[in-house]
């Protein structure tokens, strides 16, 4: 009854623009037992493990409209709590859960209808089919003659269906009372002001910030904005490394790719910033071909070797010798002298297979862009 914030907001992203969610408080409380019941052999348990830990609830003004509003809102929040520090993210272990306030009403109407409550919904997935599932089911019971009834519901994800749980009362219901063992909190403006300034960049501001600074778009700048060590690692990379697109398009492909595929994460991560710079330079000079580059890249993820290192001792590294290039396409155009003579008639389409079978004289290692221009020059 005394939050210790009042009359926040946050912006989603729907179809029609910005729109800003206002957050009515946030107050304390203290987590509670779990009921553990067994549907076979009738037991109940009583799980005390998480009962007494602090708890933060924050409370939306009805603002949402959809399904799919409720889950962008309750990702956008749970991005501020994860940069913050104060939060793991974690939904299915409970340390993040969503209670979901649904009620209808016509068109036209101004009063909300009665609302249920979805209790303790712990994936976004399962927020919108609950959400949804509610909906109807509030509407089909009103168009029916019936009324809702104002009670707490749970989301069963097995049968696709909420069912009730209990009888919801009126906030004038609920009895509130302090924690007798603990003494009344006071958060001076100073003291508020002090944690005010020392508060990171927020992803939102972070994304358009990125959009802007490094000419991303806004699916590039939202997935490397999702976590707050990933973004500050991509602007590490940016300092030395100006090719801001195509270093966002390696840390979106490769890097991501190899955190899924070995269950990885920056902190674990091998790979320093200045590596990074280094590899893509090496591919922008034409020392190692783009696929080549992503072998590369795996053994340095997971060993922390220098690129150059690898690309020796692999033999990955592309031939730069305008000499040897040379020497290779005489060999192919004269074993292939008919082809050679098509491209000079005019069917330019047979240079594609010249080239490919120049690469594959040079097993893969032939620079591209030498390749091409050397070629050309033969076949005047």
């Amino acid at each position: 009854d005394q939050p210790i914030c009042e009359w926040g907001k946050l912006a989603i992203d729907t179809e029609g623009g910005e729109k800003e969610i206002r957050i009515r408080r946030i107050h304390m409380e203290e987590d509670a037992g779990k009921n553990i019941h067994d549907p076979s052999g009738g037991d109940s348990l009583v799980d005390l493990n998480r009962a007494g830990v602090p708890l933060m609830e924050i409370v939306s003004e009805p603002d949402l409209r959809t399904s799919e509003e409720a889950a962008d809102y309750l990702r956008n929040l749970r991005e501020v709590l994860v940069y913050l520090g104060v939060n793991d993210g974690n939904l299915e272990e409970g340390s993040f859960r969503c209670d979901a306030n649904v009620s209808v009403m016509r068109k036209g109407d101004t009063e909300y209808g009665t609302r249920t409550e979805l209790k303790n919904i712990n994936s976004f997935r399962f927020v919108r089919q609950a959400i949804d599932y509610e909906i109807v089911r509030q509407v089909e019971l009103i168009e029916s003659g019936g009324k809702v009834k104002q009670e707490t519901r749970l989301w069963d994800p097995q049968k696709q269906e909420t069912r009730a749980m209990r009888s919801k009362q009126d906030a004038h219901d609920y009895r509130y009372f302090p924690e007798p063992d603990l003494p009344p909190l006071h958060l001076s403006e100073e003291m508020v002001e002090v944690n005010r300034g020392a508060l990171p960049e927020l992803p939102r501001p972070k994304l358009q910030r990125f959009k802007k600074q490094y000419g991303l778009a806004d699916y590039e700048g939202k997935q490397l904005c999702a976590e707050r060590e990933l973004a500050d690692f991509y602007e590490t990379c940016a300092k030395g490394y100006r090719d801001y697109k195509k270093l966002a398009n390696w840390f979106l492909g490769e890097l991501l790719r190899l955190f899924k595929e070995e269950h990885g994460s920056l902190k674990v991560l091998k790979i320093s910033a200045q590596q990074f710079g280094q590899l893509l330079s090496l591919v922008d000079k034409g020392l190692v071909s783009a696929n080549s580059a992503k072998e590369v890249f795996a053994e340095m993820y997971r060993s922390g070797e220098e690129p150059e290192s690898i690309i020796a001792r692999k033999g990955l590294g592309q031939i730069q010798d305008a000499g040897e290039i040379e020497r290779i396409i005489s060999e192919v155009l004269s074993k292939n002298d008919g082809e050679a003579e098509k491209y000079r008639s005019g069917k330019v389409q047979v240079f594609g297979f010249l080239v490919g079978q120049v690469m594959k004289a040079m097993k893969g290692k032939g620079n591209p862009a030498l390749v091409n221009e050397q070629l050309k020059k033969k076949l005047q």
